[in-house]
């Protein structure tokens, strides 16, 4: 098993826990959490195969992506009167799976051949279309719409990884560099409260 890998499935289980975490909130039903875990889990990356033409979808394939989102959404929904204690470094290991998941959308869109645009957009596509979601589901504004550094440093770590890609550095650098750079931005946006400016009244 790969590190990326390793780290995939961690922010897998990040984004299914936050995910069913939304729908506990709205008091849906069983169901309800199961789909918002998965949804949010798989989401993104789905969307991105369909995308790129990539069937069946990379949870389909391995499907370890949807038990793990599965067991994970169930987990919250039966314990999370006992877990609450997790919610906090739950945005840490989001944030993991954040810079995850954009290494391994660009460097699939970039597979592909897609420009440098159009990589970018999926890079950070399979990191937040999960999230947007989860948000719509749940009746709200989507949160990378409203005021949290989320879906930024994802472009930063995307367009960091195309250019790196550009100059041919090593695969494995290039990766670590651009999830690096997506996990500090949002761990210093999450510390430090770090929001992009709006418009004024």
């Amino acid at each position: 098993m790969s590190l990326l890998y390793l780290l995939d499935l961690i922010g897998t289980a990040a984004f299914a826990a936050s995910g069913a975490w939304a729908g506990v909130r709205r008091r849906m039903d069983l169901l309800g959490v199961l789909v918002l875990g998965v949804v949010t889990a798989t989401g993104g990356g789905t969307l991105r195969d369909i995308l790129l033409g990539d069937f069946p979808p990379f949870s389909f394939k391995d499907e370890t992506y949807l038990y793990i989102s599965i067991v994970v959404a169930l987990v919250v929904f039966f314990c999370h009167r006992r877990m609450e204690f997790i919610q906090h470094p739950l945005l840490y290991f989001d944030a993991v799976g954040l810079g995850t998941f954009v290494v391994i959308g660009t460097s699939k869109a970039l597979a592909f051949e897609t420009g440098f645009l159009g990589a970018v957009v999926l890079g950070v596509m399979t990191a937040t279309a999960g999230g947007v979601v989860r948000d719509v589901l749940c009746n709200q504004v989507p949160l990378i719409l409203r005021k949290e550094v989320y879906a930024s440093a994802c472009i930063a770590g995307a367009v960091l990884l195309v250019l790196l890609h550009r100059f041919e550095v090593a695969p494995t650098f290039a990766a670590l560099s651009s999830a690096s750079v997506v996990i500090v931005v949002r761990l210093l946006a999450i510390r430090f409260n770090w929001a992009l400016p709006r418009a004024k009244e």
